[in-house]
């Protein structure tokens, strides 16, 4: 009687000492090699989200800023010269604007009419508008890719380890909760961090949809004013 309750106490023990072992770092540093590539995939993607972030947010808090204030500086312009002397050196996107509406105004003198000019620095606004646009978008796409691809990505990781879950309980030729449980725990882990990547992603892509907006609609405000300048020139 004294030997089986030794088997069953060190059965127990052994048991315990496995449950025990099952963090998140034990599963990943015994986990199959792709599974741990699929898990490092994933956890340089969620970096990349939280350093997107915080680069979209300096980004756009600095950019509204400083567009807010160059907007403020020339509220009392009244023609272009006197708008870029107020502004000074500062490269803000109105800079650019009436730098564009500057040059078109030099280059068409005595060649055009009035409209012509207006309609011409009209096209360069719209263009650099849209390189604006693009400009402050950049990361965007990034964001929404790790949102729409990183659960599928932790999916693969965890159908490829259960698969080799799977072929190891037939080669031992146990259904062992012992023997099983780490093997599973370790593809699921490839789940979770795949959702703990995508779901920031998805809120943080959402987030920055408003301030972008606001932004663009301070830039089409930068491209008014420095219009109204021109035409206040022309006439």
């Amino acid at each position: 009687p004294a030997a089986p309750a030794g088997s069953d106490g060190k059965v127990l023990k052994s048991t315990s000492t496995g449950l025990h072992e099952l963090s998140p770092w034990n599963m990943f540093m015994n986990a199959d090699i792709i599974v741990k590539a699929v898990m490092l995939g994933l956890a340089f993607a969620s970096l990349v989200t939280w350093t997107v972030f915080i680069a979209k947010t300096i980004e756009l808090t600095v950019a509204q800023s400083k567009l807010r204030g160059a907007l403020a500086k020339i509220a009392e312009s009244r023609s272009l010269a006197e708008a870029q002397f107020a502004l000074g050196a500062k490269g803000t996107v109105l800079s650019a604007f009436i730098a564009a509406a500057m040059r078109e105004g030099r280059l068409s003198a005595g060649i055009s009419s009035d409209s012509g000019i207006k309609e011409r620095a009209a096209s360069s606004f719209a263009e650099i508008v849209r390189a604006e646009a693009r400009k402050i978008r950049v990361g965007m796409g990034l964001l929404a890719s790790i949102g729409a691809t990183s659960p599928f990505v932790g999916l693969f990781g965890t159908v490829w380890g259960i698969m080799n879950s799977f072929i190891g309980i037939s080669k031992s030729q146990t259904t062992n909760l012992a023997v099983v449980a780490p093997g599973i725990a370790e593809a699921l882990l490839a789940t979770a961090i795949g959702l703990v990547a995508a779901i920031p992603a998805v809120i943080i892509y959402n987030q920055f949809s408003r301030p972008t907006k606001v932004y663009l609609e301070l830039v089409n405000r930068a491209s008014g004013a420095a219009g109204r300048l021109l035409s206040r020139d022309l006439d």
